[in-house]
């Protein structure tokens, strides 16, 4: 029988946010998917250059948090779909500068619609209230 010191799993914080984040993800995951053939480490790098514009893999791994073995297999589907494109830099041969192409911002801009719709139905379960504290609360976390 379990004892006031005992661990509550349901009361940990890493656990909730993963749940949070996982409940929260399935609808959004069944747009970009469906909708454009997407898997989640895609959308991520394709978002990261619709914000930010011109990146290196390097760039988006520190921003995003995404292994670069990762980043590197969803660079490879965004070209092979012609959503980016690769340009080296001149002053190192080893690093390439990402972005995308006219049909990537498209696919870009119509995702960025959806998710922002997205969010918000997301939001509209929170008071005022609560959607700012839930937020300041989660980019502190996030760093």
């Amino acid at each position: 029988m379990p004892n006031a010191d005992t661990f509550d799993l349901a009361s940990f914080l890493p656990y909730l946010l993963n749940r949070a984040a996982e409940e929260s993800s399935v609808e959004f995951a069944r747009i970009y998917k469906d909708r454009y053939g997407l898997l989640r480490t895609e959308w991520r790098v394709l978002f990261h250059l619709g914000q930010h514009g011109k990146m290196t893999a390097t760039d988006i791994g520190q921003k995003s948090r995404i292994h670069k073995t990762k980043i590197s297999r969803a660079v490879a589907a965004l070209e092979k779909r012609r959503y980016l494109r690769k340009t080296p830099s001149t002053q190192d041969r080893r690093r390439e500068f990402l972005k995308l192409t006219d049909q990537g911002l498209k696919v870009f801009e119509a995702l960025s619609e959806e998710a922002q719709s997205y969010n918000q139905r997301l939001l509209a379960r929170f008071s005022p209230k609560e959607q700012e504290a839930l937020l300041n609360s989660l980019k502190k976390l996030g760093g």
